[in-house]
This record gives C-alpha cells, structure tokens and sequence, in this order.
C-alpha cells in the first residue's frame, strides 16, 4: 500500500451497534424490508433498523468475522452486529478494509465463540482522501461482480445438466418412460466399503479418502490423508479402485458421490463406499443418477441413525434405479463432457480473478 497513506485503527473510522432481534421472532412478521442473518437474507419485514448502506459482522456462532455489506432499509438478527462508517469513509472501501482483516482471532468462548468490537476495533486500516476510497472501492466491486457472473454461469451449467437429465430420461419416482427398474446388486461387478481396520497413516505419499474427501461430481483433496505404498498394497489385497468406479459418502453427510478420474492413485476407509457398475450402465450416467432427488430420497431413508447417519453395504445393494437404453445413456454423457468443457474454461476465467482479487488485496490492505 502506498505509505503515504494514513493508518488509522478500525473504531476510529466507524461505530458499532447492536441487533437485539432473534430469529424466532420473525415467523410471523410480513413486509417489504429485508432481515439478515449469518447465512444472508432471511425474509422481508414490516420494519427496518439502518436507512444507509452498512456492514454487519457475524459476532456469534458460526462463521464468526465474517463481513457482508447490506442495503439501506434493512436490518439484522442478534448474532450480527452492525458497523456504521464516519461520513469522510467510503461504506464499500470500508467493506473491502474489513474483509482483509482476520477478525476471528479475536474469538472468545468455548462452546458458542463471540467477538467484541472493543477487541477487534484496534485493527489498522489505511486511509487515503475519499476519492481515492472510491476509486479503490470501485475497482474491487468490479472485479467482486466478474467473479459473482462466474459463479452464477457455474450454477446454471450444473442446472442444465440437470434439466437434461430429466428431459432425457424422466422423473424417476413416476417413471413415465417405463424403463426397467433394477436393485444396485444387480447392477454391480463390485459393492464395496474402504478399509475397517485403522490404516497406518504417514505425512505424505498415496491419498487415503474418507467421506469428507467425496463431494458431489469430483474428490477434495486440500484436507486428505495420506498412506505409505505398503499401507496400500495391505489394502489393495480387498479392492483396487479403478477409473470410472463410482465412490459414495457413507458417514455423515451421505450420498455425495463422484466418479474415480484416470490420474488418482488412492485407498479409502469404510466411510467411503465404492460401486463398479455392469456394462450395461455407462458410468457418466451412473453418477448423476445417484445424485438425482430419487436416489437421494431412497438413500435417505436407508440411513442408520446413530451419532450420525450411516449408509451401509445391504442398503446400498436394495437402492432401486432406471435402466435407460445404454445409447441413451451415452448421449447423456457425451452432453456431460461438453459442458464439463465448458465449466473448466469458466473455472479458469474464475481462478484469475480470485487471484487478482487476492493481490489487490495485498497491495491495498496488506
């Protein structure tokens, strides 16, 4: 940042206030004002506490620190607190200040964490003439608003392919088409779970996946454990995962699956299953009709509840699924890989600026 700038600490800038709204009080109340909470827009109210733009940071709970800036003629519940600029302060350059600082370190409290403006108020911020703070402020919606049109377009791909789906093969529930319905046991080579017995783990080497790993059409790996190559070869004597099998959370957060991608090499634990369907199902289509609202009621509803929920073995086995005409599976993945084209450029576009944002950052606020 340029050092001709001032700094200033962050309550010499601003003011704090308090919501004392609970969100349980609000079922009731119908209106034309909008209402935040932690997660964003709640519903609209009858009323309305902040007739300027402001910021609200999360205070309680979850996601303590967080920044949002929100809309004149608005208000929000007891676990956001509302930051109000000085009139010489840009609201967005303000924002963008605030969204640089790591206020979650000052979190106090054990099972609900707090933050106090009068700890985290001695944050340093620079301050440049108004105009500048416009300038800058104009700068980061620019590229805050890019990123948002990316992500958008992301979404509306994932709901195509979904449309897709339907179009081509129906609703699953009613069936209209009336294709074949069959159990996963019939359609598997392979229905299996990941490793029981507690693997050795090491400080690098071959990716160990657990449920946490698989999300839904692709595997995290920026928080995997890791086995050692005879680590491996113990648990590959049970099952050697293959490109194009099917993986599928079983603890927890069940029934995000993905396909295997040709460049993994891996080993699972038992919170992940592992499903090699029959040529008679092509694998594309296999993924997203797991996905599918059906295939989710019905995992559902086979969960065993006991600390968590639990997908197991047996009930993976009686799932029941649509068998299309393989050519018309393989028309819809081919419709698949084309948009997936077309999500990776997106995602590229997407990194870019998320990088550009990050330095902007840095060179701004530090």
């Amino acid at each position: 940042m340029p050092s001709k700038w001032e700094m200033v600490r962050l309550g010499d800038v601003c003011k704090k206030a308090s919501s004392n709204i609970a969100q349980k009080d609000l079922a009731c109340n119908e209106g034309e004002y909008p209402i935040y909470g932690a997660s964003g827009f709640i519903k609209n109210v009858d009323f309305y506490k902040q007739d300027k733009q402001y910021i609200a940071i999360v205070k309680d709970g979850a996601g303590i620190g967080r920044a949002m800036i929100l809309p004149s003629c608005s208000s929000v519940i007891g676990t956001l607190q509302y930051i109000l600029p000085e009139k010489a302060v840009d609201v967005r350059y303000l924002y963008y200040a605030i969204a640089s600082m790591n206020l979650a370190k000052y979190f106090s409290g054990a099972t609900i964490p707090h933050i106090y403006f009068k700890d985290y108020q001695k944050e340093l911020l620079p301050l440049p003439s108004q105009n500048k703070q416009i300038e800058i402020a104009d700068i980061f919606d620019s590229i805050s608003e890019l990123i948002s049109l990316r992500k958008q377009q992301l979404e509306q791909l994932d709901l195509l392919v979904k449309s897709m789906f339907v179009e081509m093969f129906g609703d699953l529930m009613t069936n209209p088409m009336g294709w074949e319905v069959y159990e996963f046991e019939k359609l598997c080579l392979l229905i299996t779970d990941g490793e029981h017995a507690t693997p050795r783990r090491t400080n690098q080497g071959i990716y160990l996946l657990s449920a946490r790993n698989i999300l839904n059409h692709k595997i995290r790996l920026d928080d995997v454990d890791f086995i050692d190559e005879e680590e491996y070869n113990r648990i590959a004597r049970r099952v050697v995962p293959q490109e194009n099998d099917i993986l599928i959370s079983c603890s927890g957060s069940i029934g995000r699956c993905c396909r295997v991608p040709n460049d993994i090499k891996f080993q699972m634990v038992r919170s992940a299953a592992l499903l090699r369907f029959k040529p008679m199902i092509n694998p594309v289509f296999a993924e997203y009709l797991i996905t599918s609202d059906d295939l989710q009621r019905q995992i559902q509803q086979s969960a065993t509840q006991s600390s968590q929920a639990n997908l197991f073995q047996g009930k993976i086995r009686k799932l029941r699924a649509i068998v299309p005409h393989k050519e018309l599976q393989n028309e819809f993945a081919d419709f698949v890989r084309q948009t997936d084209k077309s999500k990776f450029e997106i995602q590229q576009g997407l990194k870019q600026l998320e990088l550009q944002y990050n330095a902007l950052m840095q060179q701004y606020f530090g």
